[in-house]
């Protein structure tokens, strides 16, 4: 049995910008859930984020450019949350190193979790590929990021 952190919202818990979850509810994704050890994280709420709170999106990049301070995350009233994002990462890896967590399911197209795709910045509701911050500080210290929609990715 593996060690795995999921995104808190897939496991039922409404934590996402609006208030709400966004289970998954396929067989595959349940089977996946009883076979691993699973650990529940959000890393906006750990950043310091209300529930609800006004939607944020990746603005001039990727979560690697959030990383290394030339992109920001600005909520659609502008409002810089920026800070919140990088603490909630920093948080999220932390559990994972003090946990042994090899493995990471994450919300696709979220500023955090995004493993594929992200929004494009521009409050659109248009997709870009890219990853979100969380996802990129994660794969940056070798943990495994897949989202809900590729479990088959991580090969536990």
């Amino acid at each position: 049995m593996a060690k795995v952190l999921v995104s808190s919202c897939l496991l039922g818990c409404k934590v996402r910008y609006d208030g709400n979850n966004l289970e998954v509810n396929t067989s595959e994704f349940d089977e996946f859930i009883e076979s691993n050890d699973i650990i529940s994280f959000c890393p906006e709420v750990a950043g310091g984020l209300p529930i609800p709170r006004i939607p944020a999106e990746i603005c001039g990049g990727t979560g690697n450019d959030v990383l290394d301070g030339s992109a920001k995350i600005l909520g659609k009233d502008g409002s810089d949350v920026t800070k919140a994002f990088l603490n909630g990462a920093e948080l999220t890896l932390k559990m994972c190193l003090d946990n042994d967590v090899e493995y990471a399911v994450l919300t696709e197209s979220s500023p955090s979790c995004g493993s594929s795709s992200i929004y494009n910045g521009k409050f659109e509701g248009v997709k870009v590929s890219g990853k979100g911050v969380t996802c990129t500080l994660l794969e940056n210290h070798g943990i495994k990021v897949t989202s809900q929609h590729q479990l088959a990715r991580l090969k536990i």
